[in-house]
Parts: C-alpha cells; sequence; structure tokens
C-alpha cells in the first residue's frame, strides 16, 4: 500500500510548508492600511451638566 510508505508524503509536507512559511508572510506584511490610525489625547472631554428640569 503506497499510502503507508512516508517517505515521499513526508517530503512533500516538509517543502510544501516551506514554501507557504517562505512566500506568504511577506505578501501578507507587506500590506499598508490606507487609514493609519491617528493617536487620541489622554485629556478626558469636558462635559456640561445637564440643566433641563425634571419636574
Amino acid at each position: 500500500m503506497p499510502q503507508l510508505n512516508p517517505a515521499p508524503w513526508f517530503a512533500i509536507l516538509v517543502f510544501s510548508w516551506l514554501i507557504f512559511l517562505t512566500v506568504v508572510p511577506p505578501k501578507v506584511l507587506a500590506h499598508t492600511f490606507p487609514n493609519e490610525p491617528t493617536l487620541q489625547s489622554t485629556k478626558k472631554p469636558e462635559t456640561d451638566p445637564w440643566t433641563w428640569p425634571w419636574h
């Protein structure tokens, strides 16, 4: 039964993962976002009290 011989299948697995791990990550990391996030200030916004009467 050729399925039980691990030699060709293991080599195919190793080489395919080697190619996958050397080709794909640079392509994925080359992507950039169109809008870079801007830093928000750490100052809390001022809130005005609610002046509506509740009665």
